[in-house]
């Protein structure tokens, strides 16, 4: 089976967990014999050599050709006065020029010359990129025969429609977060009509928990049959990997690792952090990540006066990721609006005991694990505290913590998806 899949980023170079799902879902497709093409908008060169990437910066467009020249026509871009992308830090706040319709004839020969060069970052060209990759898309579709088409978050949903329209192949998207998980009730509308438009177009959508399967129902009118679950999964980790990482500082580590917005409750960390030191100051919390509130939080940190028993690290990634739990005693999740949620599994099987939000789609599946209302902050450090004082406790979620991530494998979340797209071909 030929799969031609979109995604917005690729390890080694991501923002978050949308890159590593996509990563994993590739490798678990190839197992599983499937021919996978994954198309970014651009490439490093230092990406798994095991798997065909397609740079899509890379893509000469024909502005000739017939299936160019109806898309074209389409093309626009709106001016917007919020943030678009799906991982912020607090420099990526920008706005988009307002472009007529006459413009796309003023400039064509500038905007559409025979190749774009994508930054594929998120920065202020994000709507612009967005759908100058959709063009790109609609190129390797026309040039090439696939089977299925899969694009993952609203980033590449217009990707996967023009592909879809010009292939003639079945599109399935995924849903690895909604708007209302990243922003709650304020949503941009923009972002949310891409989204339901991407739904609608689809053959197919892939959930990542039935949390967001029934956000996408009900919040998006996609019909029930229409949406299908497949959970995330983690990438086993060699036991003698940083088994020897040196802590050099005496007191227990407590850390939060994620994006520092909204989405991720980071406030609740803080809030819950200080009661537990209020009890126990034999302990340093860390806040690993970067993003829109972590100006807020450093300094709501410095105004309860535990500055000096927190640190906030900046964005992790990779080998950084493992090395931080190899160090930790306890890791909390208290996300607000949580689709999935990787990285408590890549915290378990670090063999570090964890704590996370009822609002999360890994709770749906995660049996050892400490569950708790993300707004419930005497919980929470009551959760804490135990278990950096219980070894029993601690102990048991380590030992049966580990043994559940680890037949959470990325083979067998493919193996469910390669079964969706097989149902899809025999309609």
């Amino acid at each position: 089976m030929k799969v031609l899949m979109f995604g917005w980023e690729f390890p080694p170079h991501i923002t978050g967990g949308l890159g590593t799902a996509s990563y994993g879902f590739v490798k678990g497709l190839l197992k599983q014999g499937a021919d996978v093409t994954f198309v970014v908008p651009k490439a490093y060169g230092d990406e798994d050599t095991a798997i065909n990437i397609v740079n899509a910066s890379n893509i000469a467009i024909h502005i000739t050709d017939e299936h160019f020249k109806e898309y074209q026509k389409k093309l626009h871009y709106i001016e917007i006065n919020s943030r678009l992308v799906p991982y912020q830090t607090p420099d990526e706040y920008f706005r988009l020029l307002t472009y007529k319709d006459h413009f796309v004839e003023h400039i064509g020969s500038t905007v559409f010359s025979e190749k774009f060069e994508f930054s594929g970052k998120y920065g202020e060209n994000i709507l612009e990129e967005v759908k100058r990759y959709a063009l790109v898309a609609g190129e390797i579709a026309h040039q090439n025969e696939f089977d299925v088409i899969h694009a993952h978050d609203w980033l590449t949903y217009e990707a996967g429609i023009v592909a879809k329209k010009i292939s003639g192949a079945p599109l399935v998207v995924h849903m690895h977060a909604t708007e209302f998980d990243r922003s709650g009730e304020n949503v941009n509308q923009i972002v949310y009509d891409i989204e339901r438009r991407g739904m609608e177009q689809a053959d197919l959508v892939i959930a990542v928990s039935n949390l967001t399967r029934d956000i996408v129902i009900n919040r998006y009118g996609i019909p029930p049959e229409k949406v299908k679950v497949i959970h995330n999964a983690v990438e086993p980790l060699d036991k003698k990997a940083y088994a020897t990482e040196e802590k050099n500082v005496p007191e227990k580590i407590v850390t939060f690792l994620g994006r520092v917005t909204f989405q991720k409750g980071p406030d609740y960390f803080v809030e819950a952090a200080n009661k537990v030191l209020q009890k126990d100051d034999n302990v340093r919390f860390v806040m690993a990540g970067s993003g829109d509130m972590l100006n807020k939080m450093i300094k709501r940190v410095a105004k309860l006066n535990i500055a000096n028993k927190f640190h906030f690290t900046g964005f992790l990634k990779g080998e950084e990721v493992d090395r931080m739990f190899a160090l930790s005693d306890v890791y909390v999740m208290p996300s607000v609006s949580e689709p999935f949620g990787i990285s408590p599994l890549e915290a378990m099987r670090s063999n570090v005991p964890v704590i996370i939000s009822k609002q999360s789609g890994v709770s749906e599946i995660l049996k050892h694990a400490l569950k708790v209302d993300f707004w419930d902050i005497d919980a929470m450090a009551d959760y804490i505290y135990g278990l950096l004082h219980y070894q029993g406790i601690s102990e048991m979620f380590k030992k049966y913590g580990k043994s559940e991530v680890d037949n959470l494998k990325w083979e067998n979340a493919a193996k469910k998806l390669l079964h969706i797209y097989q149902e899809l071909l025999h309609k």
